[in-house]
């Protein structure tokens, strides 16, 4: 994609997904972050796809993510393999900038299960009562007041303490991220060093982006000012970025309707994701191995025999083995991020073969691997 497609992008984004924001000098500026694809057919723009430049956090590690969107084929146009064409070079392109998993939020998941994605994790939105959130007053000690342009980096540092706690966050670095654009909002409450929230007001509702607490008392800070909205308005709207947190942290039942969107992940090289990703449990486990054979048609790089190993508590991926274990792409991606055993990847049939529990056991525990950003 060059800039002279941009407006085309804008406008078969629009016509795809509805609610686009305007084709103005922000929109702009996000696009020339991605890496854009077009397709054509006959010299006319046929299709589209944007891969953006995350970090996707897990085992405590950042690592470099493609993040799929804006997938789009003209009506004309439909039906001809073009998002599948699509898919193709992204996941090359990917491997290429040294990308090693891929996520995306999908519209039409049987297409990019085709192409070894898989879903993995979720992002929640969750619509309360302020008398759900109700709290003791905070105490005194605890201070909350605007934040200004010389917190920014204390709301990073904050949100960046929580996030990578989990698996799935994005590290909200690099070009894709504004951390200034945060003021505009229209709530933007620090308990300094200790959390945040940030929000935005709507005509019937309260919408918040983020609620980070490092601890019980911002916690609870926090939630006392989301409560004293009751005389204002009728609905909160929260997006969890630590959901049992703010479970445990609130006095009522967390009763309300909860929006479940789900991700899918790719790995894009087994490998160097193994090397990059953080494996906290290996600490506690014996030296050990499994052998994988990776049965991946579209990403070759890394198709074939593997030994994953714990050894003195460092994990690696090398070259080799028996290939006992029987590993689809599909199931590469739900078991990296943690929250999928292998005996459910086992009754998904993409998963076959000998002894998998090493690979159980390296992702034991983590919880339910999920993103606080739609992208």
């Amino acid at each position: 994609m060059e800039e002279a497609d941009l407006e085309a992008s804008h406008r078969l984004a629009r016509l795809s997904f509805g609610g686009q924001r305007p084709f103005d000098d922000a929109w702009r500026g996000q696009a020339r972050a991605d890496h854009g694809l077009v397709a054509e057919v006959g010299g006319r723009r046929a299709g589209q796809l944007r891969v953006r430049p995350y970090g996707q956090l897990f085992g405590g590690r950042s690592l470099p993510m493609a993040g799929i969107a804006s997938v789009a084929v003209e009506p004309w146009a439909r039906g001809r393999g073009i998002a599948l064409a699509l898919l193709d070079r992204a996941l090359a392109a990917a491997h290429e900038a040294g990308q090693v998993v891929s996520a995306l939020y999908p519209t039409v998941p049987p297409l990019y299960r085709a192409r070894g994605w898989e879903r993995a994790g979720v992002l929640e939105d969750v619509s309360l009562t302020p008398a759900a959130l109700a709290s003791p007053p905070r105490q005194p000690l605890v201070e909350l007041r605007p934040a200004g342009p010389g917190d920014l980096a204390d709301l990073h540092r904050c949100y960046q303490a929580v996030a990578s706690a989990q698996d799935g966050m994005l590290d909200r670095d690099g070009p894709c991220f504004s951390l200034p654009d945060v003021l505009d909002l229209d709530l933007v409450t620090i308990c300094p060093s200790r959390g945040y929230l940030t929000a935005t007001r709507t005509p019937d509702h309260l919408r918040v982006h983020d609620l980070v607490a490092l601890d019980h008392e911002a916690g609870r800070a926090l939630l006392h000012l989301l409560s004293s909205w009751g005389g204002y308005l009728a609905r909160i709207d929260v997006r969890p970025t630590d959901p049992a947190a703010l479970a445990v942290l609130s006095s009522g039942a967390l009763a309300g309707d909860v929006h479940v969107t789900p991700w899918m992940l790719r790995v894009v090289d087994l490998p160097a994701a193994v090397a990059a990703r953080g494996w906290p449990n290996a600490a506690h486990l014996a030296d050990a191995a499994v052998d994988l054979e990776v049965v991946d048609p579209w990403a070759p790089w890394h198709a074939g025999r593997w030994r994953l190993a714990v050894d003195d508590g460092a994990v690696c991926c090398d070259p080799g083995g028996a290939g006992s274990v029987r590993v689809q792409a599909r199931a590469l991606g739900p078991w990296f991020a943690g929250g999928t055993p292998t005996s459910a990847l086992r009754r998904a049939g993409v998963l076959e073969g000998g002894d998998a529990s090493l690979l159980d056991a390296l992702t034991a525990g983590v919880g339910v691997p999920r993103m606080a950003d739609y992208f």
